[in-house]
């Protein structure tokens, strides 16, 4: 917002905590209306306007949001076109009883000092770091299936809306990046069928009739995957690096 600076006798701007490269929302669906509206201009385009003025936010920038599947009361649910700016939704789930155990002994040690936090990566490294996936391929033939599952979401009698083509663009660099992660320069079906999910349960939106019979997103993906027909793709051995950087 803009604060009044009286020893200049003018406004100023002032950053809020949108302002970072990570920013975790933590049970964002308590957030009111007009403060999910502000943060969805920040997601969708790395801006925040204030009083007519774009301010431009840090990169790298990254949203991070918790919300609690169970207490629904006090809560508001997120928009269709916010869901769609995450590029994944997964559940945590409880720990595990080491994970409780580790809990615990925290909680008995928590008058201990604790060691301090130290950033391993500059924000200039991980921005190259994000270029890194940019150069997995992609057989044409898998992103016509990444199309082809998209489609047959907004297809299904049971869905009131569908997959937008933004949440297909979605998938198609979340599968890239995991094959970053495996240490491949390119895309395996199994690495889209793995992410589909995660990637494609929150856009969709549920008809009333399939809701009331207790039909979840999730299940409609999974059909949609046994669906579609998995591409062949030709063995890694037969993929010859293009000289201008493409692969065939």
């Amino acid at each position: 917002s803009n604060v009044y600076n009286e020893a200049r006798g003018e406004f100023e701007f002032a950053p809020g905590p949108v302002f970072a490269n990570v920013v975790l929302a933590d049970e964002i669906n308590r957030a009111p209306p007009k403060t999910q509206a502000a943060l969805l201009e920040a997601m969708g385009e790395r801006q925040v306007t204030v009083d007519g003025q774009t301010h431009d936010l840090p990169e790298p920038f990254t949203v991070i949001a918790t919300q609690n599947p169970v207490e629904q009361e006090g809560t508001f649910g997120l928009p269709e076109a916010q869901r769609d700016r995450f590029i994944l939704k997964t559940s945590i789930g409880y720990p595990d009883a080491e994970g409780e155990r580790t809990l615990l002994d925290r909680r008995a040690d928590r008058t201990d000092r604790m060691p301090s936090v130290e950033p391993v990566l500059p924000g200039s490294g991980v921005s190259e770091l994000q270029q890194v996936p940019e150069t997995v391929w992609v057989e044409p033939a898998l992103r016509n299936y990444i199309v082809e599952l998209g489609r047959q979401t907004r297809a299904d009698e049971r869905v009131e809306v569908g997959v937008s083509p933004r949440g297909t663009q979605r998938l198609f660099e979340a599968a890239r990046a995991a094959a970053t992660m495996a240490g491949r320069g390119y895309v395996v079906p199994d690495d889209i069928k793995r992410l589909a999910v995660p990637v494609f349960a929150h856009r969709l939106v549920l008809r009333t009739d399939a809701s009331v019979r207790r039909t979840t997103p999730e299940a409609v993906i999974r059909e949609v995957l046994e669906r579609v027909a998995v591409p062949a793709v030709e063995p890694e051995s037969d993929r010859v690096p293009r000289a201008d950087g493409d692969r065939s």
